[in-house]
Parts: structure tokens; sequence; C-alpha cells
């Protein structure tokens, strides 16, 4: 199975930029300077990685030889252009499936998420550049494999996908606990979208304000939410449900 790879030293994680590497996230040694780290900032200024400044015992730990203050890990996918990706779905499939995720940030989290869409038809997942779970060995293991099965996209604001999508006829759903409308109320026999939010804060107001429309599950117990592995394998099994 094919893990993350962690590249370091700064002439290296600029070549692999240069050569258009899926990197996945990329540290930094905080008070870095010198001509050639003036170079990779350069770099990165036309780029919109995630970008972490952290200690230099940090760097020691992900690396095993002269870091020179930057590390990147390089994604075991290639992540899908969203354009292409919608457009190419919308024109062969008839009712489309997409699930957004809006910074789930725990890696076996988003890995069993990316498993159940898989075995629930979903046609791609898209996920923000910056904030959200990478996708290191962690991710490709808890997902078994179902990673290399399903075209991910990475985009700079989920807000953006989901104009996209709507302007593409994709009706959006956000999954939220803040609205009266269960999940058993929507008619998922159309284009549509999910959008599945943080751990802890869900999905954020701004992308509530965009969807076209909110639903939540019904619970019954004393605790107030589910797991949001959990809670995303539901609401695509009432699309799976409704389609059959």
């Amino acid at each position: 199975m094919e893990e993350t790879t962690t590249i370091f030293g700064i002439r290296t994680v600029i070549e692999a930029i240069e050569s258009g590497k899926s990197i996945d996230k990329i540290y930094i040694q905080k008070g870095l300077s010198g001509p050639l780290f003036s170079e990779l900032k350069e770099v990165l200024q036309k780029t919109s990685f995630n970008i972490s400044y952290v200690p230099s015992e940090k760097l020691y730990k992900l690396s095993k030889g002269n870091h020179q203050g930057v590390v990147a890990k390089i994604a075991p996918i290639n992540f899908a252009n969203l354009e292409e990706t919608i457009e190419k779905t919308i024109n062969t499939i008839e009712n489309p499936l997409f699930l957004l995720l809006d910074q789930v940030n725990d890696v076996r989290n988003f890995g069993a998420i990316i498993r159940t869409a898989e075995c629930c038809g979903v046609n791609a997942i898209i996920i923000p550049e910056k904030g959200g779970a990478p996708i290191n060995a962690d991710t490709v293991k808890t997902s078994a494999g179902a990673v290399f099965n399903i075209p991910i996209c990475k985009v700079n604001h989920i807000r953006d996908a989901i104009f996209y999508l709507q302007s593409s006829g994709v009706e959006v759903t956000a999954a939220t606990e803040k609205t009266e409308q269960t999940i058993y109320d929507i008619q998922f026999n159309k284009p549509c979208a999910i959008v599945m939010g943080n751990e802890g804060k869900g999905v954020s107001p701004s992308i509530l304000k965009t969807v076209n429309q909110k639903a939540k599950l019904p619970m019954q117990g004393t605790i107030a939410s589910l797991n949001v592995s959990v809670a995303c394998g539901a609401f695509l099994y009432e699309v799976v449900r409704q389609r059959l």
C-alpha cells in the first residue's frame, strides 16, 4: 500500500513544488532565514499549500537527515481538478453525488469517511487546501485503500466549490443540528452534494449561508451528536436508500 512520503531540505522541497508533486503539508522552522529560504518563500507565494511554522525539534522528529529547516509531506495520491471532475461526472452520471468536508481534522475519521463514501457511490470528495486532515498513511489504512478509488479534489475555499456545484445544477445539503429539518425530509433523487463539518464546530456559519438546505439526524438519546464519520455514513446511506 502506498504511503505518504516525507522529503526534507529546502532545495528538495522547491524542486518537488516546481515539479507539480501533490504536497499535503509543509513544515518550516520558526525564524528561518537566508537566501535559499528566500527562494522557497518566493515559490510558496505562488501556491496555497498547508504550511505550519514549528520548532526545530518537530522537524527532527519528522526527518532523518539535514532538514535545513524545511520538511514536506507528499500525499500518496494525485488530487483531481475540481472543475474537470464535476463537469465529467455531471456529463456521464444521471444523479451524481458529491461529498464536501469542511475541515474534518482527524485522519481516522477522514479515512473512515472515504471508505464509506466509496461504498455508497460518491463520485468525488472535496476538501479544503488548509485546515483539514492530511492524506497520510493512517488515512490510507483507515480507508482500506478506498482513497485510491475515488477522486479527491482540494480547493482553496469550500464555499467556492459549493457555488460551482450549484451553478452546475447540483443541490447542496449541509449536515447540521441548527435546523428543524431531518434528512428524511430531503429528496436525494437528483444531482446532490452533502457537506459534513468539523468534529467540534460542525459546518462553519459562512458555509451554512451558501447551501441550498440544511438537515439533521434525529437523535433519541441523551448525547447531542454523533461522530462525524458515523453521521456521514447515516447521511450517505439515506441517499442510497432513496435511490435503490
